[in-house]
């Protein structure tokens, strides 16, 4: 009987060691279960542009008059900083070279999708060429695999099947929580990409979503 035994527990311990092993794998290399219960917190100042603006200074502004804003007129945002704003630690010794001329173009809100998601997605302009998509008080849950992506012919509550037959990738998300910002390819039309999605790659669901206006 030990000797049974001692035979079947040489076979039974590998076996259960590779199970076990498979089982990991599958959990944390595949469907990234680790991410349920960390998360990725980032919080990235306004981004700094070709021409110099941008940077802390501007990101304390703009957060100020977010909130003004919110408060006035609930979720709805819309954030201008024209060229009379001075820097906020210099206002009486702006002079014109000083203002601050960063501005909102397009704005939306996040909603969830398979997963919750909030806050705002904004596209920054300088006056050039160049444009940053930034998230303001975002969050939404961690996952593996997820991608920024601007998506053409679909609304944020569209069928999810959508989100992956016509997009621009701006690559991973940066954390699902904080403030942060993805430079947005100059040849890229925002009249036709104008839904934000943070897809998941892996599995082609979206957890969040936002419309541009």
């Amino acid at each position: 009987m030990l000797a049974w035994i001692r035979s079947n527990l040489k076979i039974a311990v590998p076996v259960a060691v590779v199970g076990a092993a498979v089982v990991a794998f599958l959990a944390f290399g595949v469907f990234g279960v680790h991410t349920l219960f960390i998360d990725d917190v980032v919080d990235e100042d306004v981004p700094v542009f070709a021409s110099g603006l941008g940077g802390d200074a501007i990101d304390e502004q703009m957060r100020a008059e977010m909130d003004a804003a919110m408060e006035a007129e609930g979720t709805d945002v819309d954030v201008e900083m024209d060229e009379d704003t001075p820097m906020p630690e210099a206002q009486d010794e702006a002079t014109e070279d000083d203002a601050m001329e960063i501005f909102t173009v397009a704005s939306g809100e996040f909603i969830g999708r398979s997963h919750p998601g909030e806050g705002q997605a904004l596209v920054l302009n300088d006056g050039s060429e160049q444009r940053f998509l930034r998230f303001e008080n975002f969050e939404t849950d961690n996952g593996p695999d997820l991608n920024v992506f601007l998506v053409a012919g679909a609304s944020a509550d569209a069928d999810a099947g959508l989100f992956d037959d016509d997009f621009v990738d701006l690559g991973d998300l940066k954390g699902n929580i904080g403030p942060q910002n993805y430079e947005i390819p100059v040849d890229v039309d925002l009249d036709r990409y104008n839904t934000v999605v943070v897809w998941c790659v892996r599995f082609g669901v979206a957890f969040t979503a936002a419309d541009l206006a």
